[in-house]
């Protein structure tokens, strides 16, 4: 992820759909952005990441996963999806994180603010992920840079809002997955005098406590067993950056 340092000032921007307690990656292009809009206002993809995610439990893998009402809704936004608060999700999933996480160094530093934060009842998943992120942050200590895409009034499709995105907050590099690599124009960017950069993520191992590292998880994960040096874990692909 090299910037080009020649310009000045340099003013990155990324463009990420909400998800539920994200994964590692999420973050550290959280870490690298300048402004990070939360793409809130795109199609909500029922089989994603915007309602679930993975942690580690002493059985191995298990899903963390939000009830969402969407039959009716046709192809709903991100902004539009209901929680199915009939059940009592919250605390089966507090339970669950509290299992598998109690024996952690740091697990009694942060556990009291994730469960003040996924305790509460919203009706809305975004506002569930808008408090369970803004959590994630502070307890990383990164400041708050998160502006929604739906409050910006910037139109287009595809790449051509990513690039007014870019324009509307003056943005010299802008990062994307590699995923994108399928349907990125690169040279409308170009044409904006904006760089491309591919995140190509290294995903860090650390200790979990087992004879092979589990990567892919909720970023929980890495903050209940390494604490304050999680953001210099995750972040480490940033350091020849």
């Amino acid at each position: 992820m090299g910037v080009d340092t020649h310009r000045d000032p340099v003013k990155r921007l990324v463009v990420l759909q909400p998800s539920f307690l994200p994964w590692l990656g999420h973050l550290d292009q959280y870490v690298w952005a300048d402004t990070f809009v939360l793409y809130d206002d795109t199609q909500f993809d029922k089989h994603g990441w915007r309602n679930r995610n993975r942690i580690l439990t002493p059985n191995g893998i298990t899903w963390l996963t939000v009830p969402v009402k969407t039959k009716g809704l046709n192809k709903p936004l991100n902004t539009e999806v209901p929680i199915n608060n009939q059940g009592n999700w919250q605390k089966k999933m507090l339970a669950t994180i509290r299992q598998s996480y109690s024996k952690c160094d740091f697990f009694e530093t942060y556990f009291p603010g994730l469960e003040e934060a996924l305790g509460k009842e919203y009706e809305l998943l975004l506002d569930l992920n808008l408090a369970t992120f803004r959590w994630l942050t502070e307890s990383l200590g990164l400041p708050w840079k998160v502006v929604r895409s739906s409050q910006l009034d910037v139109p287009g499709r595809k790449t051509e809002r990513l690039v007014a995105l870019c324009e509307k907050f003056s943005a010299t590099d802008y990062l994307t997955g590699d995923a994108a690599r399928d349907y990125l124009d690169e040279r409308q960017f170009e044409d904006a005098g904006v760089r491309v950069h591919w995140h190509n993520y290294e995903h860090p191992v650390y200790d979990q406590g087992t004879e092979e590292f589990v990567p892919y998880l909720s970023v929980v994960d890495l903050l209940f067993r390494e604490g304050p040096r999680s953001v210099d874990i995750l972040s480490l692909s940033q350091k020849n950056d």
